[in-house]
């Protein structure tokens, strides 16, 4: 059974009153829905709150729930709608991401390779171009950020980023070109690359 039944089953057992199968759901996607509003509140304590007002808000919203989308997109929409909300009203911007969680890195397939290319030098250019990708991503419109976010990290389909970010497939591929685009021109000084060439 693919995962998108299982979670509409779980999903309508709740709404048949079945507290259990929310419980499940919750246990399913707690850890990245956490670790998607964690790249948004970056206070640990603060995310965790985030997160489960967002667990909340979606409990309260599941009646209304008709299946058109994914659950996980659906959620992950009222999860980013939540940072945003408590952002506004904590009057804080959204954070950037940071290094690779080393959950991320783990499973990083070229990670051999760049064990052997660690010389000095080599470690002092990644840190270079980390702090100018990260810098680069606070410059960023909140909607670009978001995008490339959903794509990069969490690793949506242009689908289902639009589905969470409410908008048309054509605006999420804009949004993310644009993104990389701007990422891409701050990095080409270090890299010395020219405008023709992205890396």
């Amino acid at each position: 059974m693919a995962d998108r039944e299982v979670d509409q089953q779980l999903v309508e057992r709740v709404q048949r009153g079945d507290k259990n199968a929310f419980n499940l759901l919750v246990a399913k996607y707690q850890r990245r829905l956490g670790r998607l509003i964690s790249r948004f509140v970056r206070d640990e304590a603060e995310a965790e709150d985030v997160t489960q007002d967002a667990f909340i808000k979606a409990y309260r919203a599941l009646p209304g729930f008709r299946g058109e989308s994914a659950f996980y997109t659906w959620l992950y929409r009222i999860g980013i709608n939540t940072a945003k909300n408590h952002l506004l009203t904590t009057k804080r911007r959204p954070s950037t991401i940071s290094d690779f969680d080393a959950e991320e890195s783990e499973n990083f397939e070229e990670a051999s390779l760049l064990r052997e290319v660690s010389t000095p030098e080599n470690e002092l250019m990644s840190k270079q171009v980390v702090n100018v990708v990260q810098e680069s991503l606070q410059q960023l419109p909140e909607d670009l950020r978001s995008a490339l976010t959903l794509r990069e990290i969490e690793g949506l389909s242009y689908e289902e980023i639009a589905e969470v970010m409410n908008c048309p497939i054509g605006t999420v591929r804009s949004r993310i070109f644009r993104a990389r685009e701007a990422i891409a021109e701050n990095l080409r000084p270090l890299l010395e690359t020219s405008k023709g060439n992205r890396w």
